[in-house]
């Protein structure tokens, strides 16, 4: 045998040494391995555990009896087995989504934006947030303010307070209703512009009930105010 025929042989019969070697170092494949992870597939489910053949409910995202379950944001929110506590529930039930403190966060806003656009006689925005029986009410307050020359200025200082004090559902109607303690700065003026009404520079308090209502059945999640009271 040749000097190149003893260098092939050599080196031959190294790599049979070094594959047995890495053989069993890394081990066989069985067949129970996990496949190759694939970077642009969807992750695999992890494994669950070994319950003993128990079930394991995971967590719901509106919550189990843990955490307060589906109600655990109207129980925060005032205790439960109240009237109030019920009648929330019940618009709850009719409205899976609805939150009382949102809820309250939206009616805010809501009666800012109304005061202001009475004062203003901006009709557009007032249909857009008012029942009808409601607007029609706002509508001709305004239009004889309009007919005597009369113009109503309105400062919006804030809400001290806003609570929800009823709760019901009418067939699919939730109603709610708020009392609502502001500060305005509010008067009106003649022709001529002397103040005819109200202070022009004084903050008043203001104390007013207003009933908002939304048909459950409605894709709209918009919420109209119904009624109005005034507690001055």
């Amino acid at each position: 045998m040749g000097s190149f025929d003893f260098v092939t042989l050599f080196f031959l019969v190294a790599a049979v040494i070094i594959f047995i070697q890495l053989r069993s170092v890394l081990g066989r494949r069985t067949g129970s391995e996990r496949p190759p992870v694939d970077p642009y597939s969807k992750r695999e489910t992890a494994e669950a555990p070994d319950t003993g053949g128990k079930v394991v409910q995971l967590p719901r995202r509106d919550g189990g009896p843990e955490n307060g379950g589906r109600y655990a944001a109207i129980d925060a929110f005032t205790p439960a087995g109240t009237p109030l506590n019920d009648g929330l529930r019940r618009i709850s039930d009719a409205d899976p989504s609805f939150d009382p403190k949102e809820f309250v966060n939206g009616a805010k806003m809501a009666y800012e934006m109304i005061v202001m656009a009475f004062a203003d006689g901006d009709r557009k925005t007032l249909k857009g947030l008012l029942s009808r029986e409601v607007y029609d009410g706002f509508e001709a307050a305004i239009a004889e303010r309009e007919a005597k020359g009369e113009t109503l200025k309105s400062t919006f200082v804030g809400i001290e307070k806003a609570e929800i004090v009823h709760a019901e559902v009418k067939d699919s109607e939730a109603n709610l209703t708020l009392r609502i303690i502001s500060q305005l700065i509010s008067a009106t003026h003649d022709k001529a512009g002397a103040v005819i009404d109200g202070d022009a520079e004084a903050v008043s308090e203001v104390n007013d009930l207003w009933t908002f209502a939304r048909d459950t059945r409605s894709r709209d999640p918009n919420w109209k105010l119904i009624a109005t009271e005034s507690e001055n």
